[in-house]
């Protein structure tokens, strides 16, 4: 039997590999003589890096940058060639803050990342992947292009503070000092959702708090963004904001498209043409994939469903397995054929994340046992 899994990382818990390795457990204790093969995906978001290490190779290299807050820190990005691959989280999202007393999305500034992208053309990359999940910011990707040359006064003439607070005071976008090098580079930008920039499915009202905006902020933020949108539009020529992907990462999917010419993509759909996702499920008889948690927003996007789409397009059975699964999350059109929780009832979210191996492993034993016990199959 020709087993696949394809997980996404179950965030702040597990890697994309190690929850592989855990469902791959899981079916060997069933079905010894499986052959099994694991491929950790990302989505754009946690584990980008690790991913792309897997189906690129490359180096890491560690920069000295800024976290969403503006202090100094370490992050990560990879070399692969004359590829970057850089992974907002890293440098601005909310796993550098201590907890959601630091969450502060007035002021969070996507300028860290920003920096990670100047160093990669500094290594004489000239293709840029940037990853826009799990960031702290809603500053419509400001920050990147303040750290790459962009000016963004106030009308004195004065630049702006950083964060998606400041933003009405924006007077214009001066283009004339950004770094030369971009001119001869590609930036390739990869979300996870699909959401416009403004709205009731915009960058503000659906992530904002999340991110620690409450009722009053969210509503600032969303006119600032509404503000900078129209800036954008008559100083860069690019009307971005119903750009699907456009609210990613704080509306920095829209600023990718409107300071870089650089249109969101799926990143689940990106690293699939990578690693050759559907050559290698095609051979496959079970498909298991899976994330932290499996909702709404899963069809949109988010590995499971890439992974079901393509499961059902060759006629396979895909199985996502994750820590919680709302009503409604995995719809037809996902192609997921079942979803399963692998929590039991009433545990705390430390004993969740406490077990989550060793109940990958059980679910999926018992997804293997339901499958071998099944009309039509014999234990093997």
């Amino acid at each position: 039997m020709n087993i696949l899994i394809v997980p996404n990382s179950f965030k702040g818990c597990l890697s994309a590999a190690l929850a592989g390795a855990a469902i791959a457990a899981g079916v060997r204790k069933v079905v010894p003589s499986a052959e099994i093969r694991i491929m950790p995906l990302s989505d754009g978001g946690d584990g980008l890096l690790d991913a792309c290490r897997l189906c690129l190779g490359g180096e890491e290299i560690a920069a000295d940058t800024f976290d969403a807050l503006g202090r100094p820190i370490r992050a990560p990005w990879l070399k692969a060639g004359a590829t970057a691959i850089i992974e907002m989280a890293q440098a601005s999202g909310l796993a550098r803050l201590a907890g959601p007393e630091e969450y502060n999305p007035l002021t969070a500034s996507t300028f860290g990342t920003g920096c990670l992208m100047a160093k990669a053309l500094d290594c004489k990359c000239r293709q840029i992947v940037v990853g826009l999940g799990g960031s702290a910011t809603v500053d419509a990707g400001c920050g990147l292009a303040a750290a790459l040359g962009f000016k963004l006064p106030d009308k004195n003439g004065k630049q702006i503070p950083p964060g998606g607070g400041s933003l009405h005071l924006l007077d214009k976008i001066v283009v004339e000092r950004r770094d030369r090098r971009l001119r001869s580079a590609e930036i390739i930008c990869l979300t996870d959702v699909r959401n416009p920039l403004l709205g009731p499915q915009g960058a503000a009202r659906v992530f904002g708090p999340q991110k620690g905006a409450i009722p009053a902020q969210v509503e600032l933020l969303e006119k600032n963004l509404a503000r900078w949108a129209g800036i954008a539009r008559r100083d860069l020529g690019r009307d971005v904001a119903e750009v699907p992907g456009a609210g990613a990462a704080g509306g920095a999917g829209a600023g990718c498209a409107a300071f870089f010419g650089a249109l969101p993509r799926s990143g689940a759909e990106w690293i699939g043409e990578k690693v050759g996702l559907e050559r290698i499920l095609a051979a496959a008889d079970v498909v298991f994939t899976g994330e932290g948690r499996l909702d709404s927003q899963t069809a949109f996007g988010k590995i499971p469903a890439y992974v079901g789409r393509l499961g059902r397009k060759h006629g396979k059975r895909v199985v996502a397995l994750a820590g919680a699964v709302e009503e409604g999350a995995c719809p037809a059109s996902t192609g997921i054929t079942e979803c399963r929780c692998i929590n039991p009832r009433g545990i705390s979210l430390r004993e969740a994340f406490r077990d989550a191996e060793k109940n990958l492993a059980l679910a999926a034993g018992e997804v293997m046992m339901e499958l071998i016990d099944s009309p039509g199959n014999q234990r093997r």
